[in-house]
């Protein structure tokens, strides 16, 4: 189910790109954006270059991040790339305002399925979590910081009305996504289980936050247990909640919406 989403997801994507913001000259948030400038100057395919650009990326992300979310993520990046070479680039639309705010909202659609399912589009995604595992940066901050690069290439390469386009186009994008799946949102996991090594031990594998653990004694049964604490983004919560019932289906799972956290978000090593 969740390969099917992230397929049709990137599909989307694609289209969004193809038949929206390419023939208007407007970019997309990330290395998505960057392979359209690339392809602009070269010719060359646009899926081309996104697959080129984002896969050092996914080697290091395979390593360094969450397994089973860059495996998805690859998968959206394979598919995002064949069908951007496979799909024509035609403009359905004249207007390029019309094309930025469709293609950016019909490409964030397409991002917030991805995300749904347990993966990502892959570029930025990947560097901003690499980046916040080192030092502790907001993510949101960085991921600004890097879709400006992309607004001012498209303002000096092309024109500043392309620029401006982009500029509402990631706009579009990011306010659907949101909507879709609001993957910036923070969750506290209370996890009490009787298998907590195993579980712990499989959260630790396949997801790439850290996690604590405390002894705990069950007040009617006596029976001693584990509280297993972690903090996760809301478009992880389909995988983890996967993860625990794989290890112990009957564990008694707490999830709450967290208002702020404060230190490192991610786990410094696996």
């Amino acid at each position: 189910m969740k390969t099917t989403g992230i397929i049709i997801g990137s599909t989307i994507v694609s289209f969004a790109f193809n038949l929206f913001l390419i023939p208007h000259e407007i970019m997309s948030s990330g290395i998505s954006g960057l392979s359209i400038i690339f392809s602009m100057l070269t010719s060359i395919n646009t899926g081309v270059f996104n697959f080129i650009l984002n896969f050092p990326l996914l080697v290091l992300g395979y390593f360094k991040l969450g397994r089973k979310f860059i495996l998805y993520t690859i998968l959206s990046v394979i598919t995002i790339s064949l069908t951007l070479y496979i799909i024509p680039v035609v403009p359905l639309a004249k207007s390029p305002i019309l094309s930025s705010i469709f293609g950016g909202a019909i490409a964030g659609l397409g991002i917030g399925i991805i995300f749904r399912s347990s993966g990502s589009s892959g570029g930025f995604d990947i560097i901003g979590m690499l980046l916040t595992r080192r030092k502790d940066f907001p993510m949101g901050t960085l991921l600004f910081a890097m879709n400006s690069i992309v607004i001012l290439l498209s303002g000096f390469l092309f024109s500043w009305d392309a620029a401006l386009n982009t500029l509402v186009s990631i706009y579009a994008l990011g306010k659907v996504i949101d909507k879709v799946h609001t993957h910036h949102v923070k969750l506290t996991l209370m996890i009490i289980t009787r298998k907590g090594e195993e579980v712990k031990q499989h959260l630790l594998k396949n997801v790439y936050r850290g996690v604590t653990v405390i002894d705990s004694v069950g007040g009617y049964s006596n029976e001693k247990s584990n509280v297993i604490i972690t903090v996760i983004s809301r478009y992880e919560l389909t995988e983890v909640k996967t993860l625990i019932e794989e290890i112990d289906p009957d564990a008694f799972v707490n999830i709450t919406e967290t208002l702020e956290v404060m230190g490192l978000f991610h786990r410094k090593h696996h």
